[in-house]
């Protein structure tokens, strides 16, 4: 048995005020839908071959309810880790988004951006030069 991928998936009060954080700054594409009434309760944006997806508090409580007594809808925000080939295309589309570390080295090899997207989750972006070290530092 293999892993093949890992998406995340972000529970939200609105899906749209994060939108533009991946379509219109770092060129993802919405791949798939789900309206509930006149907004979005889910999404799946893509883009070179990774996913991330999206869901209202209101979605999953009429799709999957239980998933939301075992949460503090108040203090539950998630943190994603990207791994991309390009840090410096990834800083240049950050103008006006909230910087939670601006671009730094760690200490495993990887040059990494956080940010707080627009719906309060941590995204952090890492890019390696080598992949022998990224592999030799997990």
């Amino acid at each position: 048995m293999q892993y093949q991928s890992i998406t995340s998936v972000l529970l939200v009060e609105q899906i749209e005020p994060s939108l533009f954080f991946w379509v219109g700054r770092l060129g993802f594409t919405k791949v798939a839908e789900v309206h509930e009434g006149d907004a979005l309760g889910f999404v799946i944006l893509a883009k070179d071959g990774v996913q991330i997806m999206y869901q209202t508090y209101d979605s999953v409580k009429k799709d999957t309810p239980a998933i939301l007594d075992h949460m503090d809808m108040a203090a539950s925000r998630s943190a994603v880790y990207i791994k991309i080939s390009d840090i410096d295309w990834i800083e240049k589309h950050l103008d006006g988004v909230d910087i939670i570390f601006p671009k730094r080295k760690a200490f495993y090899g990887a040059t990494e951006i956080s940010v707080r997207e627009p719906a309060g989750h941590i995204i952090t972006f890492a890019a390696f030069l080598d992949t022998q070290a990224e592999e030799s530092n997990y």
